[in-house]
């Protein structure tokens, strides 16, 4: 399976690639948003929802329910915000871990969550709160990894978008062409493709994800961490080398 995943998270990209990324990370996202709701009884990847019980909350006197969407609304962005120092701080510096980093922290923030996801319960006051903001971090940083890396074609953690094109593609391909054979309405049954396995995964991911927190609680947090060490080990362990023991530099 290893050798499978090289270049899966490289800086030299190709389509099947950015797709097999995007599918992976898709699914991720599924397991963490499904698995977190189990955890804290909120869905912190869906800012739509977020900004509206702000509105919400604000027009009920609940000023206080109004500042912790705010506060996720900003750690969700504070993640994609991340994502881009860390891509262009890299691929300034030419290192192949480029859009491998903010999944390695990713991945560490996850391990971090299921290590200590039990002292939510005893001590939810304070960790619940807490966790929500993780989360929503963990989110607004993964989306902004495949975005970036598909040039927005691709995106993991919402899936609104992706049935609003699926429900597009398939409008066009159930279209009946009869007055004209000029501008013919065709359906891109590959982006139709592309878009109904992102939003199977996002769904067995988030079946999974419930499913595992249901039975085995936060320790579900575990495999999520360990795939996304192994899409990312490959160009960091490089990166290390390379800092360990620099090439020689170029001749002439």
């Amino acid at each position: 399976m290893i050798p499978l995943l090289r270049g899966w998270t490289a800086v030299q990209r190709t389509a099947a690639n950015n797709v097999r990324l995007g599918i992976t990370l898709t699914f991720v996202a599924g397991a963490t948003n499904a698995g977190g709701f189990l955890a804290v009884g909120q869905y912190t990847s869906h800012m739509t929802g977020i900004v509206s019980s702000m509105a919400d909350n604000l027009v009920m006197g609940q000023a206080y329910l109004a500042l912790a969407g705010l506060a996720s609304l900003l750690a969700f962005t504070s993640g994609a915000m991340t994502t881009a120092w860390m891509v262009n701080w890299a691929l300034r510096r030419k290192l192949q871990s480029a859009y491998g980093r903010p999944l390695l922290l990713e991945a560490a923030l996850l391990l971090l969550f299921g290590l200590f996801g039990s002292g939510i319960r005893f001590f939810a006051v304070l960790f619940v709160p807490l966790t929500v903001l993780v989360l929503c971090f963990i989110m607004g940083l993964q989306n902004a990894v495949i975005t970036k890396i598909s040039r927005a074609e691709i995106r993991t953690t919402h899936i609104t978008g992706l049935v609003t094109d699926l429900g597009i593609e398939l409008g066009k391909l159930s279209y009946i062409n009869r007055l004209t054979r000029d501008n013919m309405v065709v359906a891109n049954r590959k982006k139709l493709g592309l878009l109904a396995k992102l939003i199977g995964s996002f769904f067995v991911g988030g079946l999974l994800g419930a499913l595992g927190f249901k039975t085995i609680g936060f320790v579900t947090t575990l495999p999520l961490s360990v795939l996304l060490l192994l899409l990312v080990w490959r160009p960091v362990l490089n990166d290390a080398r390379n800092w360990i023991d620099p090439p020689p530099p170029d001749q002439g």
